[in-house]
């Protein structure tokens, strides 16, 4: 089993990450032992999480999320992956 997840850091961030054990994964970023980043901004609050049967899925989909804008996660978090579906292109083409 494996979890992806997004946490809200105090500064308004959003940090992205992906563990085995989401429940000891939390607690040691809420003491500062998760990871220099989130360390640097408690206290953190758990916005988005989801559940895969492998652990190399949910870590593919970190690395996904990883790559996204603070906006696109938001509307992620809010609509699921209807609500990204073209994100990219339509960005790309609303300038134009």
């Amino acid at each position: 089993m494996g979890y992806v997840y997004i946490l809200r850091c105090s500064d308004g961030t959003l940090y992205v990450g992906s563990t085995r054990d989401l429940g000891l994964r939390l607690v040691q970023h809420q003491e500062g032992m998760g990871s220099a980043y989130t360390r640097r901004r408690l206290p953190v609050e758990l916005i988005w999480s989801a559940d895969f049967a492998r652990i190399d899925e949910a870590f593919a989909w970190e690395k996904r999320l990883q790559g996204w804008s603070h906006a696109k996660r938001m509307a992620f978090i809010e609509g699921g992956l209807d609500a990204v579906i073209g994100w990219s292109v339509r960005n790309r083409t609303a300038g134009r």
